[in-house]
């Protein structure tokens, strides 16, 4: 097949494994019980990173099998952003010390009146969610440690939670995200050891077990075939996104793209209205609810510019849409990355690419099933109707954001 110039330019840059079980888990009510119980399974490591740990219901579940498993003897080590569970690292670093687990935190802010320095730095945040389990079997995807009803609107119909997707994922995949767990974690070791014969030590243990570890993960019975995408600020600054436009490029039935914060790349919104003129149904699923004002308007600036491009837009209304999630024919995206400035030009992320059409196929219906049921269509005529009043509120919004993008060095893609 002859691919256009864009499909040439943008490459398939996934390191693709074969012989994956993935299994899709859709919101925290699926995700968390899944986890606690594989953690409850652990034989001698967890090693969990997350944006947020929050101290509510669901975080203090969390913790209680993080402790049960410090007391059968498994090495548990936690990582946090500083930024994302701010509020709540004080009494993390008690309990995790507590129970015996190692504990860091990415880039802790500083408090005091050195919060309100501003540092280009302190916008570099982990946000990605990994959970690696006896090296063997991990979860990846976009949920926090996070109740799924806190702080979601009330509308008077009772809560509902936050609509967001995980995968658990047994196979080789599992060896990459480990690998990228180790990585972090020796990184941000390295400027605090003191101790540099005890650390190359247990590097160097580290290298012997590698291979055998390597070998347990292949073991797992699946057949699809998948790729783990980081991003981050030196090897993988781009692989998230070129991916992504990769797919788009390529794409010939459909792309269906769920993402809360949606402010794409120039290139990106080229590669969605270059597939909509050919033709491919092109759909966005959106958050119709203003969690974060800044972010929520500037997304919705660009609503009348997509759809004369005659791609379709709905707005997920009956909660917070934290999903980052995307079905491109027969392949499908499940991670942390959302399409906005802040995940693909800053932040540390990890995403899971699977070519496995049931699985694309089933991640499609269920987004399918939102849009029909719990979605507004923004058409062009309802587009029409909104005041000048709140597009002028938008494109401000959006201009604050381009602003804000300009001090990364790269308001040219934006």
């Amino acid at each position: 097949m002859r691919l256009r110039s864009g499909a040439r330019h943008y490459a398939d840059f996934a390191l693709w494994r074969e012989g994956n079980e993935i299994a899709l888990l859709q919101n925290g009510q699926a995700y968390f019980p899944a986890l606690c119980e594989e953690i409850d399974q652990a034989c001698y490591s967890v090693h969990l990173e997350t944006y947020i740990f929050n101290l509510d219901e669901t975080g203090y579940g969390v913790l209680r099998h993080l402790s049960q498993a410090c007391e059968r003897g498994v090495k548990v080590r936690v990582v946090v952003d500083g930024f994302g569970s701010f509020e709540h690292i004080p009494e993390l670093q008690r309990r995790f010390s507590a129970m015996g687990a190692q504990f860091r935190v990415y880039r802790p802010e500083p408090r005091g009146i050195g919060s309100y320095r501003f540092s280009l730095r302190r916008l570099r945040r982990l946000h990605r969610k990994v959970v690696v389990i006896d090296q063997e079997l991990a979860f990846v995807g976009g949920i926090n440690v996070h109740d799924d009803l806190v702080d979601v609107p009330i509308d008077g119909y009772g809560p509902k939670p936050r609509f967001d997707f995980a995968v658990r994922v047994q196979g080789p995949v599992v060896n990459d995200l480990r690998d990228a767990q180790v990585a972090l974690w020796a990184k941000m070791a390295w400027r605090q050891r003191e101790n540099w014969a005890s650390f190359y030590k247990r590097l160097r243990s580290w290298r012997r077990r590698r291979g055998g570890v390597s070998d347990r993960a292949k073991k797992g019975a699946g057949s699809l075939r998948a790729a783990v995408l980081f991003r981050d600020n030196v090897r993988y600054r781009k692989l998230i996104e070129h991916a992504y436009i990769s797919a788009i490029n390529r794409a010939t039935q459909y792309v269906l793209i769920a993402n809360s914060y949606f402010l794409p790349s120039r290139a990106l919104k080229k590669a969605l209205q270059d597939a909509a003129a050919r033709r491919v149904c092109v759909r966005l699923l959106l958050q119709g609810r203003s969690e974060y004002a800044l972010q929520f308007r500037a997304c919705r600036s660009m609503y009348g510019t997509l759809l004369a491009q005659g791609i379709e837009i709905y707005e997920y209304l009956p909660s917070y849409l934290h999903a980052k999630v995307a079905v491109i024919d027969d392949r499908a995206m499940v991670g942390s990355a959302n399409m906005d400035p802040f995940s693909l030009l800053l932040a540390r992320e990890a995403n899971v690419y699977i070519d496995d059409k049931d699985f694309a196929r089933d991640l499609r219906l269920r987004l399918e099933a939102e849009i029909k049921s719990s979605s507004q269509h923004v058409t062009p005529l309802v587009w029409e109707k909104v005041s000048w009043w709140t597009r002028w509120l938008d494109a401000g919004a959006h201009a604050l954001l381009r602003m804000g993008v300009a001090l990364t060095g790269r308001s040219a893609e934006y």
